[in-house]
């Protein structure tokens, strides 16, 4: 008759302990935030990409901290080609990209300042030399504001 009640209340101990190590953990989740004042440029990049030959593979608005990195984790594949779009807060003075391949090699590295002339937007081409995952970057830095808006654009050239 022992055995059985020692078993339940290891059973029990581990289900608490457990049950108290799940709540415990915080899970941090990726806010969206209002794409409204980008809306012309996005829906301008999408119409011009298009007529290139790009589809839409992945979009995303993201609440940013100013001067924190934003990463974003997507696979590639070897010889297609990608563009990827980053729109910032026009009110930021500084917008950076940066990317790396899965051995954690800078790959891309794009820099715009707020006088610039791509001003809030950077843009830019890659093919990757292996079909692996790639880790991206984004990052704005604002004076003003600390909660920034901004948002992401991944396309695949489609071949005819």
């Amino acid at each position: 008759m022992k055995y059985p009640i020692k078993l339940v209340f290891a059973l029990l101990l581990v289900f608490l302990s457990f049950a108290s190590t799940t709540q415990a953990q915080e899970v941090i989740k990726q806010e969206s935030c209002d794409t409204n004042p980008f809306r012309t440029a996005i829906d301008s990049l999408k119409t011009v990409f298009s007529n290139q030959g790009y589809i839409v593979l992945r979009e995303a608005s993201m609440t940013m901290q100013s001067q924190y990195e934003m990463p974003i984790v997507v696979p590639m594949n070897q010889g297609s080609l990608y563009q990827f779009v980053f729109i910032g807060e026009p009110s930021s003075k500084l917008y950076e990209v940066r990317m790396y391949d899965f051995n954690e090699r800078q790959v891309v590295y794009k820099k715009n300042q707020w006088g610039d002339v791509d001003g809030n937007i950077i843009s830019y081409a890659y093919m990757p030399q292996f079909s692996e995952y790639h880790m991206i970057k984004p990052v704005q830095v604002n004076k003003t504001k600390k909660k920034l808006c901004g948002y992401v654009l991944l396309l695949k050239k489609v071949k005819n």
